[in-house]
C-alpha cells in the first residue's frame, strides 16, 4: 500500500489547466482497482492518493500516468506502508 502526497509545482491557474484530464485518470485508476481514496489537501497545495500497487515501481508507473505528472505541475512523495488493520468495509484491501 502507497500513501500518495501530490504538491503543486505550479500556480493554480496552471493546475486546473489540467484538472479534468487529473479526474479522468482517477476514474481509470480507481476503476482498474488500483487506488481506495483521494482528495485535495487543505489549503489547496496538492492532494493525497491512497494505493496499492505490487511495488514501488508499480506505483510509479501508475502515477506517471497522471495528466498533473506529464505536465509537470505537481511532485509527487509516496510513501509505502504494510497495511494490517482495516475498518469492516475496507477488509478487501487487506495484504495477505
Amino acid at each position: 500500500m502507497f500513501v500518495v502526497s501530490l504538491s503543486y509545482t505550479q500556480p493554480m491557474a496552471e493546475v486546473e489547466k489540467h484538472l479534468e484530464a487529473h479526474r479522468t485518470w482517477l476514474d481509470h485508476a480507481y476503476a482498474a482497482g488500483h487506488l481506495l481514496m483521494s482528495g485535495r489537501k487543505e489549503p489547496r497545495t496538492g492532494g493525497i492518493i491512497v494505493m496499492r500497487a505490487s511495488n514501488l515501481a508499480a506505483a510509479q508507473a501508475i502515477l506517471a500516468e497522471d495528466p498533473f505528472h506529464k505536465a509537470g505541475v505537481a511532485d509527487y512523495q509516496i510513501t509505502e506502508f504494510q497495511l494490517s488493520k482495516a475498518a469492516p468495509a475496507l477488509q478487501d484491501w487487506l495484504e495477505a
